[in-house]
């Protein structure tokens, strides 16, 4: 990934959050976040990684939310952006929170059942 595509991933990614956050009046977001955003070599197309907050059915509703609003978005992006082409918006799931909370459970359970026993005295 070039320098300019982690930019414009970057810029995107502040827009669409500002964008959503106060243009979207859907109620089927919840709670979300805009993990990344990476942008292809041309600019012509962006995958959104979004993290949900909630049960599978509000992650559904989010995602569907995020995606039937793509073209509202890219409609509010124009004016922000200073780039020929708008690119085409990819909502994606992202669960990477979910799997480091998750790893990190494990890890503290290991640590617990692994705890080293007293040392016997050596008196």
């Amino acid at each position: 990934m070039s320098r300019r595509t982690r930019q414009v991933g970057e810029f995107l990614r502040e827009e669409l959050t500002d964008i959503v956050r106060r243009e979207m009046r859907d109620p089927r977001l919840g709670f979300w976040s805009l993990t990344r955003v990476d942008v292809t070599p041309d600019l012509r197309s962006a995958r959104v990684y979004v993290s949900v907050l909630g049960t599978d059915q509000e992650r559904a509703e989010t995602l569907a939310a995020m995606r039937s609003a793509a073209a509202f978005i890219r409609h509010h992006l124009k004016p922000r952006l200073r780039m020929r082409h708008i690119p085409d918006l990819e909502f994606r799931d992202d669960r990477s929170m979910e799997h480091a909370e998750e790893i990190a459970r494990t890890l503290r359970t290991l640590n617990v059942t692994a705890a080293p026993a007293p040392a016997p005295d050596q008196g």
